[in-house]
């Protein structure tokens, strides 16, 4: 397949005849169904060769395809134990990843431990390969913590719930790595609704301008909750980096290979001191937005099952069998360690204590202040005059 990428295209001019304007009743141009994106595994699990990225993974082991898939099987796990654990009342919320695990493992993967990640909410693949435990995911769903986890243990940052705000936060930690000196690079996570929030465009424009080292991924999963990205652009969300005078690219973001080269392509030059690019990974979500969403009411049967053909982990296994990569043992072993995955995952979630009712009070200020005092006090009077469940 062919790369589409912003930074080597021209601009076309609308041709006119003997000098007089085109007339305005012209068909408009008919769209692509099959947009044009970097593919290294085809969904039926072919290798295909690409010159500009097949280097990025040309040393990769049969070990590490293990590995990847390894990866999308217990992230694809965790995600349903936590769907499941919603239902079942023990979260208040989630926001599932289903479909998007090659995007998220093969862009984690291409991180290095130095590098500095920046979620949205539904990061959940990309924080398992930074070492989060999945557990630690949760706690927040549940309403127990504020996150449950170091940003710095990890150099992976807290979740964040307000759209597109974070791409300010990478782009802002991104120009601190520069003057710091350091080779290392940031990358933002965020999806197609968010790239119309103008915090991304804002970041876009800082990034640019002062060549920060931070790489834009977008998992393009077509519905922004209910509105189609057709709603809301009207050129392919890659090309919008061309305007900012940085390169973007499209990558098929099922295929796990792909999204692994094309992510490393995009650190290294963010690394070596090249700028900012955005990778728009085209994937689906093959659930709801979130488990308060009903995607039935919105979306076609037929197109999420034309997705489901086009599955990441199908793919995958199918290349690794083909290749004699893996063979039955494997997948019997990987099984077990999925079952005991869930079973973790269900027994530390409904063991998590309730938390400290007064915690909501710290680090709002670093040095304390009178209001918050004031108010803690007022709450903690409040909490005691409850006694066995009635107001005294």
């Amino acid at each position: 397949m062919t790369v589409e990428s912003t930074a080597a295209r021209t601009p076309r001019r609308s041709s006119t005849s003997g000098g007089k304007r085109a007339s305005a009743k012209k068909a408009a141009p008919q769209k692509s169904t099959e947009p044009e994106l970097v593919q290294l595994l085809t969904p039926e699990g072919k290798r295909v060769k690409n010159a500009a990225y097949d280097g990025y993974v040309a040393s990769i082991t049969a070990e590490e395809l293990r590995g990847l898939y390894r990866d999308m099987v217990l992230t694809r796990r965790f995600d349903s134990e936590a769907t499941s654990l919603q239902r079942q009342g023990e979260l208040g919320l989630w926001a599932s990843l289903l479909g998007q695990e090659a995007a998220q493992i093969g862009s984690g993967r291409a991180t290095r431990d130095d590098d500095y990640v920046f979620p949205t909410y539904r990061e959940h693949g990309v924080a398992w390969c930074r070492g989060v435990d999945p557990t630690n995911l949760l706690g927040m769903f549940r309403g127990v913590n504020n996150g449950g986890w170091d940003p710095n243990s990890n150099n992976f940052h807290l979740y964040t719930i307000v759209i597109g705000s974070q791409t300010l936060h990478a782009t802002g930690y991104a120009m601190g790595v520069a003057k710091d000196g350091a080779d290392s690079a940031v990358i933002a996570y965020f999806g197609d609704g968010a790239s119309s929030q103008g915090d991304v465009a804002e970041s876009f424009t800082f990034s640019a301008v002062y060549n920060a080292p931070v790489v834009f991924f977008c998992q393009n999963n077509q519905w922004a909750i209910s509105e189609p990205t057709e709603r809301q652009t009207r050129v392919p969300l890659y090309q919008r980096a061309q305007g900012y005078g940085f390169p973007g690219v499209r990558v098929d973001g099922n295929d796990v290979l792909a999204v692994l080269a094309v992510t490393r392509w995009a650190l290294e030059r963010a690394r070596s001191g090249e700028g900012p690019a955005l990778i728009e990974a085209f994937t689906y979500r093959m659930g709801a937005h979130t488990t308060s969403d009903d995607p039935t009411k919105y979306r076609r049967d037929e197109e999420r099952e034309a997705w489901e053909a086009k599955d990441p982990i199908l793919r995958l296994r199918t290349y690794l069998e083909s290749e004699g990569h893996a063979d039955e043992g494997f997948f019997a072993e990987l099984e077990d360690e999925s079952e005991a995955l869930g079973k973790r995952v269900r027994e530390v979630v409904r063991a998590m204590p309730d938390p400290d009712r007064m915690a909501i009070f710290e680090n709002v200020y670093a040095d304390g202040h009178a209001l918050v005092d004031e108010e803690r006090a007022q709450f903690a009077a409040y909490q005691a005059s409850f006694a066995d469940g009635e107001v005294k």
